[in-house]
C-alpha cells in the first residue's frame, strides 16, 4: 500500500489510498464511507450540473442536499466530471492510473458502456482493485435485473422470515442489502489490498446484494435444513423456535416504542433462574410448565403472561437495568431521537455532529468499528463538485491553468 509521510495521513489506517468512487444511493456509497472512515482518500465522481442521484432524490428542499446524502458520503471529496465527455473520461482514465481502487454499484452495463469495464481499468493500471455492487450475481439468470435494498431482501429470505403467524411477510428495519452489501464489498477490498502486498496485482471484486442478504441469514437456514422446510415467520421468536422467553413485553407508559425484548438462553436453565430471581418469582423455579428450554416453548403462553404482568409495572429502562444486572439477556426498544441524544454514545463517536456547508449542524451515525492506532474525525458531505481543483492538483499535477480550463468547460 502507499503510505502517506505528510502529517495529516498520520494515524489512519487506510492513509495513502486512492479510491475512485462511482457510487451512488446506498450500497455503494456505504462501501466507500467505510474506506473514507479508515483513512482512504475517497473522490466522488459525479455529474458536474446534478451530482449522484442520492443528492435531491429525497430531499425535502429543493435545491438543498438530502440528508440521506448526507448521512451516506461523509469524509469524501467531490469532483465534477463530465463522463460523456471525452475530456471527461480522458481525466477518468488519469485518474484511475493513480487510484488504488475503482468501485461503482451503476445498473447493470453502465459502466461498461461508459468505457470503464474491469478489462479497461485493468489495462490502465493492472494494480487496481475493482470493484463492482449488483443487485444478482453477474453470471446468473438475473443478471441484468435492478434492485434496491427492497428487492434484496425478498430475494435473500429475509422478508420471507419477517412477520408474524399467518400474517404477510414484511420487509425488516434495516438497509442488510444495501448498507450489507457495501460492508461485504468493504471486507473484500480491504482484503484484496492486503493480498496486493504480497502479489503486486489487483483483482475483481463482485458483490450481489441477493448473496449478501443471504450471508446475513446463514443461521436461518438451519431451521431448513432441521425440518427439510422453509421456516414459518414466528413475529419475535427466534426462527428455530427454541427459546422462551424471547418476545418484546409493553411498559409504562406504554408509548409507541415503550417496550423491552427479553430472551433467555436455550443453553439451560441458568438464565432462567436468574430471571425469576429478579422477578420474585422463585417459588417457580420447580414448576414443571418451566423446568426446561423445552417446557417452555411448550408453555409460552405462560411465560409471557408472566412477564408481561412484571414489565408493565416498570419502564423500559427500568426492566433492562434489573435483568441486566441480574444476568438476564434484555433490551430497552431505543428510537432514533433516543439513541441520537444518548450522551454517551456521543461521547464514543457512535453520533458525530458535522457541520454542513447548507444545512449547518447535522447529527450523524459514525463509524462504529474502534481502532486504537488508527482515528479519522468525520466530515460532512461535500457539496458537488467541491474539491475538484484541488484533486486535480494533487492526484494529477494539474497546473493553474489547466485546472482554470478544464473548470470552465464545465460551466
Amino acid at each position: 500500500m502507499n503510505q502517506s509521510t505528510g502529517a495529516e495521513g498520520q494515524g489512519k489506517a487506510l492513509s495513502g489510498i486512492k479510491v475512485v468512487d462511482f457510487t451512488q444511493f446506498e450500497s455503494g456509497t456505504s462501501c466507500t464511507q467505510s474506506l473514507a472512515w479508515l483513512g482512504a482518500d475517497v473522490v466522488k465522481i459525479e455529474e458536474p450540473r446534478r451530482g449522484e442521484s442520492g443528492r435531491y432524490a429525497s430531499t425535502e428542499q429543493v435545491g438543498i442536499d438530502s440528508y440521506f446524502f448526507i448521512l451516506m458520503n461523509a469524509n469524501k471529496r467531490s469532483l465534477a466530471c463530465d463522463i460523456k465527455s471525452e475530456a471527461g473520461r480522458r481525466m477518468v482514465r488519469e485518474l484511475i492510473a493513480q487510484a488504488d481502487v475503482f468501485i461503482e454499484n451503476m445498473s447493470p452495463g453502465t459502466i461498461e458502456r461508459l468505457g470503464f469495464g474491469y478489462d479497461e481499468v485493468r489495462r490502465i493500471n493492472p494494480r487496481i482493485i475493482y470493484a463492482q455492487i449488483k443487485g444478482f450475481a453477474p453470471d446468473g439468470p438475473y443478471a441484468n435485473y435492478l434492485s434496491f435494498d427492497y428487492i434484496a431482501q425478498s430475494v435473500g429470505v429475509s422478508v420471507s422470515l419477517t412477520g408474524v403467524e399467518g400474517g404477510p411477510p414484511l420487509k425488516p428495519g434495516p438497509n442488510v442489502g444495501d448498507t450489507g452489501a457495501g460492508l461485504h464489498c468493504t471486507i473484500g477490498i480491504l482484503s484484496a489490498l492486503l493480498q496486493r502486498q504480497i502479489t503486486g496485482q489487483g483483482q475483481r471484486i463482485e458483490v450481489s446484494m441477493q448473496d449478501a442478504v443471504i450471508n446475513f441469514n446463514r443461521i436461518n437456514f438451519a431451521a431448513q435444513l432441521m425440518r427439510g422446510r422453509p421456516p414459518e415467520r414466528k413475529g419475535n421468536q427466534g426462527v428455530l423456535g427454541t427459546s422462551a422467553p424471547c418476545e418484546l413485553y409493553p411498559c409504562r407508559p406504554f408509548g409507541q416504542n415503550d417496550y423491552v425484548f427479553i430472551y433467555t438462553s436455550r443453553g439451560g436453565n441458568k438464565q432462567w433462574h436468574a430471571l425469576l430471581k429478579v422477578i420474585e418469582r422463585e417459588d417457580l423455579m420447580d414448576d414443571p410448565r418451566f423446568c426446561s428450554p423445552e417446557a417452555r416453548i411448550a408453555h409460552v403462553r405462560d411465560v409471557d403472561a408472566l412477564l408481561a404482568q412484571w414489565c408493565s409495572h416498570r419502564t423500559k429502562i427500568e426492566a433492562m437495568e434489573m435483568l441486566q444486572r441480574g444476568g438476564v439477556p434484555a433490551g430497552a426498544v431505543l428510537d432514533t431521537q433516543e439513541l441520537m441524544e444518548d450522551e454517551h454514545l456521543r461521547r464514543r463517536g457512535t453520533f458525530a455532529a458535522v457541520r454542513h456547508p447548507v444545512r449547518g449542524e447535522v447529527v450523524m451515525p459514525g463509524w462504529p468499528v474502534k481502532m486504537s492506532a488508527s482515528h479519522v474525525e468525520v466530515t460532512s458531505a461535500p457539496l458537488l463538485g467541491a474539491h475538484t481543483e484541488e484533486v486535480l492538483q494533487q492526484w494529477l499535477g494539474w497546473d493553474e491553468r489547466q485546472i482554470e480550463a478544464y473548470v470552465e468547460r464545465l460551466r
